[in-house]
């Protein structure tokens, strides 16, 4: 049998052991980066961190309003589009219809209860 072919008994053995280390390597790679930790860096649920906003109403800076206040005050029509607000990390303040969450909780608030059914 010839050594230099790819099929020889030799090759393929050297490449499993190759490929078996290469394996093990990428365990041990994977373990170490599960059990790294990096301070900054931890995974928050999304659902559990709000945002909380600033809101010219009439005049006067309110706030901080979290989600609900927000969704309240579209509802009491005291937030409307053109209502400017504020959030940390914003570089100035943004007329309602441009904030993409608001906009969310806008979708998200239930129209007016018909008083007649």
């Amino acid at each position: 049998m010839n050594d230099n072919n790819f099929f020889s008994i030799n090759n393929l053995v050297e490449f499993g052991i190759g490929m078996t280390i290469a394996q093990q390597m990428v365990k041990s790679m994977n373990q170490s980066i599960e059990t790294m930790k990096v301070p900054g860096a931890t995974m928050h649920n999304q659902g559990s961190v709000e945002t909380l906003f600033y809101a010219i109403i009439d005049g006067n800076q309110i706030g901080p309003l979290s989600n609900h206040d927000i969704t309240q005050l579209v509802r009491d029509k005291k937030i409307v589009n053109e209502t400017y607000l504020w959030r940390p990390g914003m570089l100035s303040w943004e007329i309602a219809e441009k904030i993409p969450e608001v906009i969310r909780l806008v979708a998200l608030t239930p129209p007016p209860f018909p008083t007649k059914i």
